[in-house]
């Protein structure tokens, strides 16, 4: 009960925050941008927050409980992507000063382009917010009350009001509040579960020498790591939730500090996630492994410390959510709805994108349902928009020297994207779907200079013609 009541009041306090910041949000700037106002500590937290969300926990104690260290690359490539996007692309995405992601694209390219990438993201992140969903129904089943899936629909509930109501004023404002509480939930939990243990000496006793080998082990190879690094880890290079983050600072220098520091503090919560999974896997060897997180959670901690492990856990999942779904209703109403719409007012810009979100959240919801593994969500959404959008992006900001066209990146947009999108459809058995991601990449990056080449060669040919 002590658990419910923490549970209940935290997630009141979110739709209070929302209620808080509701007039500040009444702009198109407000509710996209935050008026683009943030500073390093809440651009920094709220980037933290938003990539170490439940699913993280979820999966990288996955990755502790079955492989051991190996696991934290879940979350390491993700450091990896945010040191390059810092060094290479941070005060130029701030600098752009626009709203979403696809609008840099079509600035990179042209309208086809921007258009192309919005409908990507949009249904690529869908998986995004499912699989936190997903995530949000395994941690707080734990309570004995209602089933998993009652608590995805209450979990996506609450996420959609409070959303609703500030959008990145509240997404901002809890932000920083929830990182702080994740960052303190994740090491008391490993602290209690390593006194079950013994220590970092208990788990080497007790597991397979294997599960300290790092980088690399036995079950998790090259390939693994090149599959994480290039799937996962590109979308912190490029990404619509890391960019609108980097929209909100209020200068290229807080948006480049922001992405190092987040960089740096994923590393000592990588290895404490993984650390979780292994001590769950010396605890309870009989669990699934995306279970490893929750076990841990209910089985080793006191039910008020369990209760605020929780809040920090819903804290995590909360934005990841708010800030996916948020970024995809910005895109569905600003790169989509007013192309065709271009005259829509600022007022009706805010009320469709509230509508927006709504509608994102029961398809996302549907998904979560529908899957029930937030490895594969996550999987989905990555795949997707890794094959499709990261190297025409990347391209982007050097297209003169590159001499990428148009046509090349929306080739490269589609082409990548639909093979990322057969080799994650459930059910369809197809040959090398396993492989499908790394080689929608490969097919990406052909197409964007192959489809370029061609485009010059034809147009220098029309030119000498006339």
């Amino acid at each position: 009960m002590l658990q419910l009541v923490i549970i209940v009041i935290y997630c009141l306090a979110m739709i209070g925050i929302g209620a808080w910041s509701r007039k500040r949000a009444g702009s198109q700037d407000g509710f996209f941008v935050a008026q683009r106002r943030g500073t390093l500590p809440f651009i920094t937290g709220s980037l933290v927050a938003t990539a170490i969300g439940g699913s993280a926990l979820i999966v990288t104690s996955k990755l502790g409980f079955g492989l051991g260290l190996p696991g934290v690359w879940w979350l390491l490539v993700g450091s990896v992507g945010l040191v390059i996007l810092g060094f290479f692309f941070a005060r130029k995405v701030r600098g752009a000063a626009l709203y979403t992601l696809p609008e840099l694209a079509q600035k990179q390219y042209d309208h086809r382009v921007g258009l192309a990438a919005s409908i990507l993201i949009v249904i690529a992140w869908i998986g995004v917010v499912a699989g936190q969903i997903v995530a949000a129904g395994s941690f707080l089943s734990i309570l004995g009350i209602g089933s998993g899936t009652f608590w995805m629909v209450v979990f996506t509930l609450v996420v959609v009001i409070y959303t609703i109501l500030g959008g990145q004023f509240s997404v901002i404002h809890t932000d920083l509040f929830q990182a702080a509480i994740l960052f303190v939930g994740i090491f008391a939990a490993l602290a209690l579960v390593f006194s079950q243990v013994g220590g970092l000496e208990g788990l080497k006793v007790s597991l397979p020498p294997s599960y300290f080998s790092f980088p690399l082990n036995p079950e998790f190879d090259w390939k693994m790591f090149l599959s994480l690094l290039i799937l996962v880890g590109a979308t912190y290079v490029v990404g619509p939730d890391m960019y609108t983050r980097l929209f909100c600072a209020k200068n290229e220098k807080v948006a480049q500090r922001s992405v190092f520091l987040a960089a740096f503090f994923f590393i000592p919560l990588a290895f404490a996630i993984a650390l979780i999974g292994m001590s769950a896997k010396v605890l309870y060897p009989q669990i699934i492994p995306e279970q490893a997180f929750p076990q841990v959670v209910s089985g080793v901690l006191s039910p008020g410390l369990s209760g605020l492990i929780l809040a920090a856990v819903i804290a995590a999942l909360m934005s990841s959510a708010d800030t996916c779904l948020l970024s995809q209703s910005v895109i569905l109403t600003e790169d989509i709805f007013k192309r065709f719409h271009p005259s829509t007012d600022e007022r009706k810009t805010v009320l469709l994108t509230r509508l927006s979100l709504v509608t994102l959240s029961i398809l996302a919801l549907v998904l979560a349902l529908t899957l029930k593994q937030v490895y594969l969500s996550l999987m989905f959404a990555y795949t997707i928009f890794t094959c499709g959008l990261v190297v025409p992006v990347i391209a982007g900001f050097y297209k003169d020297k590159l001499k990428i066209t148009p046509q090349g990146a929306l080739a490269a947009l589609i082409g990548g994207g639909v093979i990322g999108l057969i080799g994650k459809l459930p059910g369809l058995n197809i040959p090398l779907k396993s492989d499908l991601g790394l080689i929608g990449f490969a097919v990406s990056a052909l197409l964007l200079f192959g489809v370029s080449f061609i485009a010059r060669r034809n147009k220098n040919r029309l030119l000498s013609m006339l």
